[in-house]
């Protein structure tokens, strides 16, 4: 309770320092700030009130701008809010926090920076935005976020995702994961074909995308293979190389009325 009473005590300062803020800046207006043009999809993500997201977007595609634009969007207009940036590397958080920076860097700064390092900006208005590699250790301390974002989510582990999630039981924050396929497994896999309804989805190839010139595209079909191909720039859930049995295969397989041999514990 006490924990409570503070933090709706520093929103309500932070407010203070920042008022009538949110009514004054929309996501699209930040992109157009940074000096960013949009497609029609990445303008449908950032006016999205959706909890969860996924994109499923080519190489190239602008997946991490849109997430960029989404994240200094929460931590602008939402006080003390905590937005994290997970991705499976040092490298690859680091990237996408740099889109970040720089987004933030292009506008007119409607909130001061009070601190800032080469994975966290925290705004006057107490807002922070963090990137983390993806490793347990490193994220088991965070609570209470806003907004959890999950960049190339098909390399992420299971065991991380599963992790992550409760960070977002008791603020009720919302989860945006990124990526193309890496094959037909994990929670990527799991989450945009059996996640149910609450998931928003969004797919986009590389043919849907305009600045990828189709020269090019048959150039790297040449170069890189099928299977690689259809997953980066198709946007296809491809059977892993090393599989002895289809996805289709297993799943007709499972039967729920089948009396199972063992109790599982």
């Amino acid at each position: 309770m006490q924990l409570s009473r503070e933090l709706e005590n520093l929103r309500a300062r932070a407010e203070r320092l920042n008022p009538g803020l949110a009514g004054k800046i929309d996501a699209l207006t930040l992109a157009a700030d940074a000096g960013l043009t949009l497609d029609a999809w990445q303008r449908d993500v950032l006016e999205s009130s959706a909890h969860q997201i996924i994109l499923l977007v080519t190489r190239q595609g602008g997946k991490s701008t849109v997430s960029s634009i989404k994240a200094l969007h929460r931590a602008l207009i939402t006080p003390a809010a905590l937005v994290l940036l997970l991705a499976p590397s040092y490298r690859q958080s680091k990237e996408l926090f740099r889109k970040v920076r720089d987004a933030y860097n292009a506008l007119p700064v409607p909130v001061p920076v009070a601190s800032e390092s080469a994975l966290e900006l925290q705004f006057a208005n107490h807002s922070r935005i963090v990137a983390l590699p993806g490793k347990e250790a490193t994220i088991r301390g965070f609570s209470g976020v806003s907004l959890l974002i999950v960049d190339e989510a098909s390399r992420v582990p299971d065991e991380l995702y599963q992790a992550v999630r409760p960070m977002l039981a008791v603020s009720g924050g919302d989860i945006l994961l990124l990526s193309t396929p890496f094959g037909q497994r994990g929670f990527f896999h799991h989450e945009w074909t059996e996640g149910g309804a609450q998931w928003q989805r969004t797919r986009v190839t590389a043919h849907d995308c305009p600045r990828i010139p189709r020269e090019w595209l048959e150039q790297e079909r040449r170069q890189i293979g099928e299977w690689w191909f259809k997953q980066e720039y198709l946007c296809e859930f491809t059977e892993t190389i090393d599989s002895v049995f289809s996805y289709e295969d297993i799943q007709a397989a499972l039967d729920d009325g089948v009396t199972p041999l063992f109790k599982v514990a």
